[in-house]
């Protein structure tokens, strides 16, 4: 985002939810803050940090984490209708006429519930509004855990215990299309992530770690497009197609 908006394209953030379901950091809220509003402060901020133009949301509710139960809570995300969805999302993508849209892969990098949404809401948006570039935002699964085992970050273990589930992480390296090199945003990257408080804390491995470490785990970024399959492993891009 970052990237694209330094070399002169208007970039537009859209938010599916407010995180209400989150769990707030230890003496963030002041008395009587809830915490999605803290987080619409929050995202604003971070959104100005990576040159956003604009900052709107979808204004669903937070489902919360896969089996909890805010997930039956009739208006969270992850109950919302996908048409109905995706028709509010076409609109805010006509009228700001967007060449390329981002979404999430299909199990939304680590099977959060409202990132699976964003994907398929993403998706049938782009049809309505006539996007032809869409990008699914992922990691690359090889890559990203030999980055955590070199640099002792837990990924957890085989059956995904303790970290990461190995088997459903981001997407197979071979089914990513495009990569682009980010080491120049990696400031930016991490003080949009210091921007959200409520739920990163300066303890938390994110903002812990050494930067070389941080740049050698996120120096990149990655893209897959829904029913490429195995395209080989990604080309690295300075922007994505499109732009």
């Amino acid at each position: 985002m970052r990237k694209a908006a330094d070399a002169g394209h208007d970039v537009h953030l859209v938010t599916a939810t407010r995180g209400e379901q989150g769990e707030p950091q230890a003496g963030v809220l002041a008395e009587g803050e809830r915490l999605w509003e803290r987080r619409i402060v929050e995202v604003a901020e971070a959104a100005k940090i990576l040159g956003c133009v604009t900052n709107r949301f979808l204004d669903y509710e937070d489902s919360g984490m896969m089996g909890e139960p805010a997930n039956d809570n009739p208006a969270c995300f992850w109950q919302a209708d996908v048409e109905e969805a995706s028709v509010r999302l076409a609109a805010m993508l006509t009228e700001v006429d967007a060449d390329v849209l981002t979404i999430y892969d299909p199990n939304g990098l680590y099977g959060h519930p409202d990132h699976i949404q964003v994907h398929r809401v993403g998706l049938r948006a782009a049809e309505l509004a006539s996007v032809d570039y869409v990008y699914e935002a992922t990691v690359s699964r090889e890559d990203a855990l030999a980055a955590m085992e070199a640099n002792d970050v837990n990924p957890g273990d085989e059956d995904g215990e303790g970290g990461v589930d190995r088997d459903t992480f981001g997407v197979p390296r071979a089914e990513i299309r495009y990569s682009i090199n980010i080491a120049n945003e990696i400031p930016a990257k991490r003080a949009a992530l210091r921007a959200h408080r409520s739920q990163v804390s300066e303890e938390d491995f994110f903002l812990s770690v050494p930067d070389e470490v941080f740049a050698a785990i996120f120096g990149s970024e990655f893209f897959a497009i829904t029913g490429d399959g195995d395209v080989g492993g990604p080309t690295e891009v300075d922007l994505l197609p499109g732009l």
